[in-house]
């Protein structure tokens, strides 16, 4: 069994971990399940040592003639499935750090919560008045073209209104939450 292919893979891995280890840092949980991984990391880096020390003992026991075909099945499965967990893990990092920039900001100061109020609140008088002209400019309308592009654009004002008034109380109800808290 020649296994110079896997360590070569490994090898990439580990640099690949260690970059994105630097870069990341710690996860907030271990990142595989213990079955997977018995140690548990919230780093690559160890992961990858202990798929590195799989392969090492893979060839220990090969060497010492005690491999049966039973446990190298074994052996070469766990591998196989950790190797493989490890490049889907690095393969998703920028998908994940995609995801954390659009989640909701949970560490938003109160005063900052009060300024997105009033943001809001200025855009939402703003789209009032931009309907209140359109539908003014519809009665105007003399042709069936122009009532139907008018009609449209009402329309898609009235949502635009709609998504920002429910934009605003939902910023209202952060900001009664963390009242009621404090």
């Amino acid at each position: 069994m020649d296994l110079s292919t896997l360590k070569q893979q490994l090898q990439t891995l580990a640099i690949n971990a260690a970059d994105i280890d630097r870069k990341r840092g710690e996860a907030i949980k271990p990142l595989f399940d213990e079955r997977l991984f018995s140690c548990l990391a919230r780093l690559l880096t160890p992961c990858v040592s202990e798929a590195q020390s799989l392969v090492a003992t893979l060839e220990r026991e090969q060497e010492s003639g005690r491999l049966t075909a039973a446990r190298a099945d074994y052996l070469c499965e766990k591998l196989l499935n950790q190797i493989s967990a490890l490049q889907r893990e690095m393969a998703t990092i920028s998908i994940r750090q995609k995801e954390r920039s659009f989640a909701p900001r949970f560490g938003t100061s109160t005063s900052q919560l009060y300024q997105d109020l009033a943001q809001h609140q200025s855009w939402e008088r703003r789209l009032d008045d931009m309907v209140r002209d359109a539908e003014a400019k519809l009665g105007q309308c003399q042709t069936l073209v122009e009532q139907q592009q008018m009609q449209k654009n009402l329309l898609t004002l009235e949502k635009r209104l709609a998504r920002c008034s429910e934009a605003r109380q939902k910023i209202e109800a952060r900001i009664t939450f963390r009242e009621k808290k404090h």
